[in-house]
């Protein structure tokens, strides 16, 4: 009988950041590279601008944009990993001028966490986290980052999927909260109980 190797498909990613002076950007740059790593990206550009502060509605300058938006029409990424973190209007922008989906640094070090929560209250408070993190980023362009799409920084470890509608996200949210708060009752019951009946834990 013939055996075959499933294969998963890495998701190729751009990373980029802003090299302000106030930290050690190559530094920052390598430990983004490992968490892209970890996620299942395989990094295949680096790039970086020397700027007092990322631009206001754009995170890069002119000039870098363009660089960075040439680029990807040439080489096709799947994804531009920013190193730092996005204003909603910022994602959008440069979503836009590239026509890449574009996460941050803290949606990414999300999307590992959601990989790896184990325990019950562990995969409600990451979801909890994205959702609130998510919400805000889910209008025009950005609507890519639901679970629809699928890939890197839209996992988490519920079927539901994200959607653009606020008030939808604000009843998940709430309803999570709630299912949070039940666990946490629940296990204190159960402590309360151990303590009580004398077991050892």
């Amino acid at each position: 009988m013939e055996m075959y190797e499933n294969k998963i498909e890495q998701e190729r990613a751009v990373l980029v950041s802003v090299d302000t002076g106030e930290f050690d950007v190559d530094s920052s740059l390598l430990e983004l590279s490992e968490l892209a790593r970890t996620a299942g990206a395989q990094v295949i550009c680096e790039m970086t601008q020397k700027r007092e502060a990322p631009e206001a509605g754009t995170y890069l300058g002119r000039g870098k944009l363009e660089e960075l938006a040439e680029y990807c029409e040439n080489e096709k990424p799947d994804l531009v990993i920013v190193d730092g973190e996005l204003t909603p209007a910022q994602q959008k922008n440069i979503e836009t001028i590239t026509d890449t989906r574009v996460i941050d640094r803290t949606t990414l070090i999300l999307d590992i966490f959601a990989a790896r929560a184990l325990s019950g209250e562990g995969k409600l408070q990451v979801e909890l986290a994205q959702l609130k993190y998510t919400a805000p980023r889910l209008t025009g362009h950005g609507v890519e980052m639901s679970r629809l799409g699928g890939g890197i920084g839209t996992r988490g470890p519920g079927e539901s999927k994200l959607e653009s509608d606020r008030r939808h996200i604000g009843r998940k949210i709430s309803k999570l909260k709630e299912e949070l708060a039940e666990v946490r009752r629940v296990r204190g019951t159960q402590r309360e109980r151990r303590m009580k009946n004398e077991i050892p834990v």
